[in-house]
């Protein structure tokens, strides 16, 4: 399978960090949680139970970018779990960068029910409403994107990721 720089992408409670971990180890490159790439005051503001608006989130997406960029002067690939919620966001981590999109899709019931029993973590279920209403749907024209059903079960929502990724990046 060839090396790609991917974003799993998809509102708090998806199984990002799940099926990217899953998809770095079947691709031998880098995992990088999001989550860990954002300024302190983004952490604080969302630990406070406040959603981030996109002038917090700017340098956090230019961030992320940045990463991959820096990695393939390496010849070097990761990915990286990010929200990625609105078109303008991916663009910013687009930029200069080849990067495949793993949209990973469940309804807001399902995301709640998850963050419900979510522990330790600074996304507050009180959140999922702002992350629903932040997020734009991939259109047809982000020909980059992969969009993933989670209602399975983990292991087959990772499965069937594992083999879109692969037919997507062998092309």
């Amino acid at each position: 399978m060839a090396k790609k720089n991917i974003v799993v992408m998809g509102v708090c409670g998806s199984g990002k960090t799940s099926v990217g971990m899953a998809i770095a180890q079947k691709l031998g490159c880098r995992f990088l949680d999001g989550d860990d790439l954002h300024p302190r005051a983004n952490i604080i503001k969302m630990s406070e139970g406040h959603p981030l608006n996109d002038e917090d989130r700017y340098p956090w997406l230019v961030r992320i970018s940045d990463v991959f960029f820096s990695l393939s002067r390496r010849s070097e690939n990761a990915v990286i779990v990010c929200s990625a919620l609105k078109k303008k966001y991916r663009d910013i981590i687009r930029d200069g960068n080849d990067v495949l999109f793993v949209h990973l899709v469940g309804s807001y019931d399902l995301i709640l029910e998850r963050m419900k029993k979510r522990q330790g973590h600074y996304m507050k279920e009180s959140m999922v409403q702002s992350q629903f209403d932040t997020l734009e749907m991939p259109t047809a024209d982000e020909t980059d994107v992969i969009s993933i059903d989670i209602t399975p079960p983990l292991e087959e929502v990772i499965a069937k990721t594992l083999a879109e990724v692969e037919a997507k990046i062998d092309k």
